[in-house]
């Protein structure tokens, strides 16, 4: 697998991401802990939703990066990279959409 690097991360940007993720985290944890514990499936499953929103939340503040800097940067590079771009985000689009 190829693994290319983001360009352009704004430092307060990942910042603010890696805080959400590690308070995802807790977040999941403590869902962890409301199973162990037979928890009122309502409330776990309230729980799950809100994990799941926020992992949403900070997707779309990397997809924007994404658009804004890597993307951007690939199109103005030519035609075929251009092409190389939209199939990459289609297939991105497909695959966060199922």
């Amino acid at each position: 697998m190829n693994h290319k690097h983001a360009e352009a991360v704004d430092p307060d940007i990942k910042n603010a991401n890696l805080k959400r993720l590690r308070r995802i985290e807790g977040q999941v944890r403590g869902l962890q802990k409301m199973v162990e514990e037979d928890r009122y499936c309502p409330d776990v499953i309230t729980q799950i939703a809100s994990v799941q929103e926020a992992l949403r939340g900070v997707g779309r503040q990397l997809l924007r990066n994404h658009l804004k800097h890597c993307a951007t940067t690939a199109i103005k590079k030519g035609p075929a990279e251009a092409d190389r771009t939209y199939d990459e985000l289609l297939e991105l689009i497909t695959s966060i959409s199922r």
